[in-house]
């Protein structure tokens, strides 16, 4: 996509891979709204980052995403990307009892979030000259994590709705793109993901993943994700199980 002259809207732009595009972002020359719940969050990344804007949004609640959206289109008119970052990731216990709350939170925010984020746009965004809609998923979305099943789940969900809506857009103006992350070092799993050495410096991640966004990919895949985007097939279950034994901290078993 055109990787400069935008104006973008980035869910979940106050911490994380989301507060490290907006400013990748930003430095390219667009202008940048991020939205998340914690407005202490938000406060913070637009102050280090003169020109940026926010706005305060819950993106499992329906309501919320409306106001949102109405408020971006009167705001900005000139919107024409859509970055769904926004998502949680939460330990699970498939084997076990589900705990329901956890789950709906989690479907709600990772999978409905995105698709009704998009939904309340998408007519303004078809509108525009030339626009983009990007989702962000995960390696997980190709090789799912067993520790978190659920988590997994959405993002090969979202996988699979980004791959029809990039159908049904063919010959619109609007590019649908999907963002697939390694494990990042992050606060989605909390202070643990921050330190993994296993997961990939934030920087060097956002940097490659820039690199690869002003390209004419569908998907944007680092280096360090490919072995999982690549693994879907007939014997696919191989390198699941490896996996989730590494990550697990049980190579061996």
């Amino acid at each position: 996509m055109k990787i400069n002259g935008n104006t973008i809207f980035i869910t979940g732009g106050g911490s994380g891979i989301g507060r490290g595009l907006a400013e990748a972002l930003h430095k390219q020359g667009n202008q940048i709204i991020i939205s998340g719940r914690r407005q202490g969050h938000l406060d913070e990344v637009t102050a280090a980052n003169p020109g940026m804007q926010s706005i305060q949004l819950d993106v499992e609640d329906p309501a919320s995403i409306q106001a949102a959206a109405k408020d971006l289109i009167q705001k900005f008119p000139k919107l024409n990307v859509l970055i769904n970052n926004a998502g949680i990731m939460k330990i699970d216990q498939a084997e076990n009892v589900v705990d329901d709350a956890v789950m709906s939170s989690v479907i709600t925010t990772n999978l409905m979030g995105s698709i009704r984020m998009t939904s309340a746009l998408i007519e303004h965004l078809k509108a525009q000259p030339e626009a983009a809609i990007a989702y962000v998923t995960s390696g997980l979305a190709f090789v799912p994590m067993a520790a978190s099943a659920t988590y997994s789940a959405t993002k090969a969900a979202l996988h699979s709705y980004a791959m029809s809506q990039r159908f049904q857009l063919r010959g619109t103006k609007v590019r649908v793109l999907e963002i697939a992350p390694p494990y990042v070092q992050t606060e989605l799993l909390g202070d643990f993901s921050k330190a993994d050495s296993r997961a990939m410096p934030l920087n060097a991640y956002i940097e490659e993943t820039i690199d690869i966004l002003g390209s004419d990919a569908d998907e944007i895949l680092v280096k360090q994700v490919g072995f999982l985007r690549n693994n879907p097939g007939p014997n696919e279950f191989e390198l699941f199980e490896k996996f989730n034994h590494m990550m697990s901290g049980n190579p061996h078993e």
